[in-house]
């Protein structure tokens, strides 16, 4: 990876409004991992930095200029009257000039301004846009699918061996945002659900390259590269500086922006763009592709966010913004690994110190899911501070029969609510009667549950419990003394079928836990998308 550093004097004169030839009142500006964009109304100035980062090299002048000019090219296929030209910015005897005969210093594409208002991740945040916009959006898409090609060098870029290149490159780049912007247990577990894929789907993966759905895409096609008003849609931006990315199958260039819309919140507008996608282009495999896609692609947001985490040219502000992405980003990659894309609700059930509070914390926080614990959501209805263990009398009173009903009866309720609004939730709780798994199951449905079941042997739990005694940061009441009785009025989950529960020992370190339970789940989760 190769940086090297923007003349100052160009970027002083970038900044400043009487350096363009129309005057304009003042110069914005922002930057990505590897260009500078100037927003001077009605014109934008976009320029790419020195870097090379293996998969993209903006390395040298004249390959800036070439990769301007193949930006102005491929974007005038979807974002037409967008892209204006090539300018090249010279040296003079004051310093620089946009245009004249002087020695070249940069290379800037011209752009025409876009209003702010029609960008489809602020009109999607402030809910100005939804499936009317997603229509006109797949309608555009799908046409354009439709004109492209699907010729031999192209289309040997949807094979398992090419597709390696891509998620391998990934895996190599970002191993050391590993413990930054990414956690090793989630990174062992994508990398292992992208292999698992690759040797079950083979042959889905070779038919898309027979049916000739590889083809030449956009490559980058996330919200806020789509800009919609009334009159217009214009879906500028595309890869110009690697074919690889742009040789996609059409799924997978669908599940860039299918993804965005499940990071920005609408997992419902995900499901409604991609099943239009696949009507209009009469290819239902491709929704059997999107969890694998998804994830993909969410991965390289993750990387790219992390990238501009640590870019030179960034602020304080931008570097602690990016390096928040990019976690956000690989947490969705991760659920897209582990989970799929549908809503889910992760039971982590077990006997009391079997670990299931920890596990369930850990997996929450790897997810960025929200979780919902029997131990707080007890008290809470109790008006009982969560850390405040009560006498006898007040436990009694608390754990008995009519509050335990009610606590689970609103943790039921609650993680109902959740997955009807497109999202997933963890519960923690010990589930130890059979009648609540089964008002859980008869409520959520099979199909929208996985249970995971904390085990740990006596000694650990006994040990975890004899800490306990002097750690009043544990929310649970339960103690040594209650162990007996809690552990024989426990009722072993036999009626799950076997292939819905995952058991993890949980005596290893929190992490370990951790790392073998998303390992499991991206095995089942691999298995779950084969035929």
């Amino acid at each position: 990876m190769m940086h090297k550093h923007m003349n100052p004097g160009l970027l002083v004169f970038l900044r400043d409004p009487a350096s363009y030839p129309h005057r304009p009142e003042e110069v914005r500006e922002a930057h990505t991992h590897a260009s500078m964009v100037f927003l001077v109304p009605p014109l934008v100035y976009k320029i790419k930095k020195p870097v090379d980062f293996g998969f993209l090299d903006f390395s040298t002048l004249e390959k800036r200029r070439h990769f301007c000019q193949r930006e102005v090219e491929l974007n005038s296929r979807l974002a037409p009257g967008v892209y204006l030209e090539v300018e090249s910015i010279t040296r003079c005897k004051d310093g620089f000039a946009i245009g004249g005969d002087g020695p070249v210093a940069e290379h800037a594409v011209v752009m025409r301004h876009l209003t702010p208002d029609g960008f489809l991740d602020s009109r999607i945040r402030s809910g100005t846009a939804g499936e009317p916009e997603l229509e006109r959006v797949a309608r555009t898409l799908a046409d354009f699918y439709q004109k492209q090609p699907s010729p031999p060098e192209v289309a040997e870029w949807g094979r398992v061996e090419k597709l390696r290149v891509s998620t391998d490159e990934n895996f190599a780049q970002t191993r050391r945002f590993i413990g930054k912007t990414l956690s090793r247990a989630a990174f062992g577990a994508i990398r292992s659900f992208t292999a698992s894929c690759y040797k079950r789907r083979r042959a889905l993966f070779e038919k898309r390259v027979a049916d000739g759905w590889i083809r030449d895409c956009h490559g980058d096609l996330h919200l806020d590269h789509i800009h919609v008003t009334g009159g217009e849609l214009q879906i500028y931006d595309c890869i110009e500086f690697n074919d690889r990315f742009r040789h996609l199958d059409v799924a997978s260039d669908a599940a860039f922006l299918a993804m965005d819309l499940d990071y920005h919140g609408r997992p419902d507008l995900a499901r409604f763009v991609i099943r239009r996608l696949a009507d209009l282009l009469d290819d239902p495999e491709m929704e059997e592709l999107m969890d694998f896609y998804k994830c993909y692609r969410a991965y390289v947001r993750g990387k790219v966010e992390s990238l501009h985490s640590v870019a030179d040219m960034a602020d304080d502000g931008e570097r602690a913004a990016a390096a928040e992405n990019a976690r956000r980003y690989f947490q969705l990659a991760l659920q897209y690994a582990v989970c799929g894309s549908s809503p889910l609700a992760l039971v982590v059930m077990g006997r009391v110190a079997s670990g299931k509070s920890t596990l369930a914390t850990t997996l929450s926080h790897a997810l960025g899911w929200r979780m919902i614990s029997s131990d707080t959501l007890r008290k809470t209805l109790a008006g009982v501070p969560p850390h405040h263990r009560g006498d006898a009398a007040s436990r009694a009173k608390l754990y008995a029969a009519d509050m335990t009903e009610r606590t689970y009866e609103k943790m039921i309720r609650d993680a109902a609510e959740t997955l009807r609004r497109g999202h997933g939730v963890i519960l923690d709780a010990t589930f130890s009667k059979r009648a609540f798994r089964d008002r859980l199951r008869a409520t959520l449905g099979d199909g929208h549950l996985q249970w995971i079941h904390a085990e740990a042997d006596e000694s650990t739990a006994g040990e975890r419990l004899r800490q306990r005694e002097a750690n009043h940061d544990v929310v649970s009441d339960a103690r040594l003394g209650d162990q007996p009785m809690l552990d024989a009025a426990f009722e072993a989950p036999g009626e799950l079928p076997a292939h819905a529960v995952i058991r993890i020992a949980t005596a290893a370190k929190p992490e370990e836990s951790l790392r073998r339970l998303l390992l499991a789940m991206s095995g089942l989760r691999a298995r779950a998308t084969s035929p």
